[in-house]
């Protein structure tokens, strides 16, 4: 009998291994009888069977196809434990990701693991991955969002004032803002009973044809009163025809499909542009934008 082979897993298995010594010699019902009883009887992998008969291991595969044994697809067997040094390797690509704040191609190159292993071994840990890029949308510039607001909202800065405040750009202020749900300002004249307001997350969400869209492409609502990349750890997939159609037909901004998404502006604009799809002039509102305003006008919500 061969090392590995147990016949007191079935009750054919006796006689089958004492009568099937050497595979070279047995007949071909012999051998699929045999390899379909380590295969199913002993759940050996098409491997193990063939580096213990000495079989090719395609011939393996078509011996259990002729036995009438369906082979499993490749990485769905039973799940196997890992062993000590798999354990230690998995803990040294959590920490260089986590502590040193390694990249993946990084890890990769230091431990000779593909990156792709580095990223589904990470994720198995229960890592949350950053995203990726030079700059990612966590490492952005940002500020206390209640600071923010006692200056913006409270104080009624402007978001260039409010931004010398506190060190940053008047853009890095506006998005701050739409990130955490505040009312944002939007420009033009005043109304007569004070300030034109726009809480853009909500408003995106309530816009009829955005909802539409949105339900077509199975994208679910994210709330705001968080940054984007708390909002979306993971963005979500954005298809060209999802893109075409929120800045198209709905009218949005690619920062209004960020918000959306989680896809980064230039990662939507650069897919715009895969898509043949035109940009619409710098400045201005958006469609959506002048959308919006149209409807409070009509709501007697002012300008």
């Amino acid at each position: 009998m061969r090392p590995g082979f147990d016949g007191a897993c079935c009750s054919h298995a006796g006689q089958l291994i004492s009568g099937v010594l050497s595979a070279s010699s047995a007949t071909r019902d012999d051998l699929a009888e045999l390899v379909a009883h380590c295969y199913v009887c002993q759940a050996m992998s098409t491997y193990r069977i063939a580096e213990l008969t000495g079989l090719d291991r395609q011939r393996v595969g078509r011996l259990l196809a002729y036995a009438g044994v369906v082979v499993k697809p490749r990485g769905a067997g039973r799940q196997r434990q890992r062993s000590a040094w798999q354990r230690a390797l998995d803990e040294l690509m959590v920490s260089l990701y986590t502590d040193d704040g390694r990249s993946s191609p990084q890890i990769a190159a230091l431990t000779g693991v593909a990156e792709r292993t580095v990223r589904d071994r990470l994720r198995a840990q229960g890592v949350r991955m950053r995203t990726r890029g030079r700059l990612n949308r966590e490492d952005r510039v940002t500020v206390p969002a209640e600071v923010l607001e006692e200056l913006y909202v409270v104080a009624g800065l402007s978001a260039a004032e409010a931004g010398e405040r506190l060190g940053v750009s008047r853009q890095v202020v506006l998005r701050i803002a739409h990130d955490e749900g505040l009312p944002v300002r939007i420009g033009g004249p005043e109304p007569s009973s004070g300030p034109s307001e726009i809480e853009l997350i909500d408003a995106l969400y309530a816009d009829p044809l955005v909802r539409r869209a949105l339900s077509r492409h199975g994208i679910a609502r994210h709330p705001a009163g968080a940054p984007i990349w708390q909002r979306f750890p993971v963005p979500l997939p954005v298809s060209g025809q999802l893109a075409e159609e929120l800045y198209v037909e709905c009218g949005l901004s690619a920062r209004h499909i960020e918000l959306l998404t989680g896809q980064p502006a230039q990662t939507v604009l650069r897919l715009l542009q895969t898509h043949g799809i035109p940009r619409r002039p710098a400045g201005g509102r958006t469609p959506f934008l002048r959308r919006w305003r149209a409807d409070r006008r009509g709501c007697g919500g002012g300008p």
